[in-house]
């Protein structure tokens, strides 16, 4: 089940931004890079820095995942 991005104040997605991918707020970094580079072993502060986001920033969407992913909901299947 995919996470609705749309409850999550950190992103946003513009149709002329990236084909309306979701990225971080007021940036045109998408929110799938950030898991693509963990899941590769990158660490939140190396995305920081390659992306020039703040780590703060990838932080409160990795929370927003992780709650989403322990709601009621998400465990339906």
């Amino acid at each position: 089940m995919p996470l609705d991005w749309s409850q999550c104040p950190f992103v946003e997605s513009v149709p002329e931004r990236l084909s309306g991918a979701w990225v971080f707020r007021d940036t045109r970094m998408p929110v799938s890079v950030v898991f693509e580079n963990l899941e590769a072993g990158a660490t939140v502060e190396e995305i920081a820095e390659w992306f020039e986001i703040l780590p703060e920033q990838i932080r409160q969407v990795l929370d927003f995942a992780a709650r989403s992913l322990q709601s009621p909901a998400a465990m339906i299947r």
